[in-house]
């Protein structure tokens, strides 16, 4: 089961090339802090900017790092299904352990295509998905009712709910039942997303605080919702920093801070500007993270 706090990873890059030897110890930096789960090449792993070369080399990457220690959900999904078939195929191939698939984007297909996309797929490959519903970038919803006959596809075992409406956990839960796998995509929100009846984060933040993400997981999961509240309260300004410009240039900049890697993004995507900096450092001073 996937729960937790499972990181959106960011793709370092130097001189406009995946940085392969940050990336690697940034997994394992991830997996060592207490992590439950990968995920890359996903939106925050500049995935639009991502070549499929790079793509399936940032998998390939993550999994020989995780090697079995943690589950690996790789990004799949684009606006075009027949690719999106193509690249979850590849990912059960090289050993990923599900896949997180977005709802297509720019084309914004109706419920019932919406529905017709995650079917090709599922009729295509056995991979196990998490469906990310995502409006905000993807200007599509996917309606509780619409999810639910998702959700009835064999190979479809959740969600990755980036609306911050957490009506939805009831409501999926109503209609599709409790085995449903639900988990956060907004950080801000994770404690009462959790306290609603879901199980996880799929989390940007964790890119730079991992451990203190995995601590909230663990404690909203055991439910000593004091201490997930103590720690989300340290955790706040950096979720809020990190969205200050485009993500994931302000977590990128972090990591900076850390040594961890270049603070690098690529075209269309630019560097924070000072004032989002500024708060990015304030906030990782408030969690003392430096």
């Amino acid at each position: 089961m996937l729960s937790g706090s499972i990181t959106a990873l960011v793709t370092p890059f130097k001189n406009n090339a995946v940085d392969e030897a940050a990336f690697q110890a940034l997994v394992e930096r991830q997996i060592d802090s207490g992590t439950h789960g990968l995920v890359p090449v996903g939106t925050t792993g500049e995935s639009p900017t991502l070549s499929l070369d790079e793509k399936k080399r940032v998998i390939a990457l993550t999994l020989e790092v995780a090697n079995g220690r943690v589950p690996v959900i790789a990004g799949t999904g684009s606006n075009n299904t027949a690719a999106s078939v193509e690249m979850t195929q590849w990912a059960k191939e090289a050993g990923a352990d599900a896949a997180l698939i977005v709802a297509p984007f720019y084309n914004k297909p109706s419920q019932e295509g919406l529905f017709r996309h995650f079917e090709a797929i599922a009729a295509n490959c056995d991979l196990p998905i998490v469906v990310y519903n995502i409006p905000g970038r993807s200007i599509v919803d996917i309606q509780p009712e619409t999810m639910a006959r998702i959700a009835k596809l064999p190979s479809v075992i959740g969600v990755k709910d980036a609306t911050g409406d957490l009506t939805r956990v009831g409501a999926h839960r109503r209609l599709i039942g409790e085995k449903f796998i639900q988990l956060s995509g907004e950080d801000p929100t994770a404690i009462g997303y959790n306290a609603e009846g879901g199980v996880g984060c799929i989390s940007v933040s964790s890119n730079v605080a991992p451990a203190l993400c995995a601590q909230l997981q663990n404690a909203t999961l055991s439910g000593d919702y004091q201490e997930a509240l103590e720690v989300g309260d340290m955790l706040q300004p950096l979720h809020k920093a990190l969205f200050l410009s485009p993500s994931p240039g302000p977590a990128k900049y972090a990591l900076s801070l850390l040594g961890l890697c270049l603070p690098d993004v690529r075209l269309p995507l630019t560097e924070p500007d000072e004032a989002a900096k500024s708060a990015v450092k304030a906030a990782m001073e408030h969690a003392g993270l430096i």
